[in-house]
């Protein structure tokens, strides 16, 4: 039986997969992404995260350390990537749609219908650009 205690809300509250079998919570806060070079931490591991898309991404984002799955639960969203030469591709995410976003590449998203997206991302080298 699960205690209400035991319960909390995936977009206040990140997992942090440890290496090997643990999980830790992670409470978040508006400067959380800001500081996550800070966080050495959460290097180790993956986050496991669940944004709310409601608007286009104002910045791009990528993750050296490893590769970021996204799991689209509802709405419609572009992923926009930066290719190695220069060039970008848009993969789309519909109807409960996944995609692994590749190490070290720009992606940013373009939303068409409001939605919330789950991310298993490594938590190391995270890097935001403004647009």
């Amino acid at each position: 039986m699960t205690d209400a205690a035991d319960t909390f809300d995936l977009k206040r509250t990140y997992i942090h997969l440890l290496p090997g079998t643990g999980a830790a919570r992670i409470p978040v806060d508006d400067a959380f992404w800001a500081e996550i070079a800070t966080r050495t931490e959460l290097y180790d591991g993956r986050l496991v995260v669940l944004s709310r898309y409601a608007a286009d991404w104002t910045h791009w984002e990528r993750h050296p350390a490893g590769e970021e799955v996204l799991f689209l639960l509802d709405g419609a969203v572009d992923m926009v990537v930066e290719q190695a030469d220069g060039g970008t591709r848009v993969i789309a995410l519909r109807g409960r749609a996944a995609c692994i976003m590749p190490r070290g590449l720009w992606h940013r998203g373009i939303v068409h219908e409001p939605g919330d997206v789950l991310h298993i991302t490594p938590g190391a080298g995270t890097e935001h650009r403004p647009l």
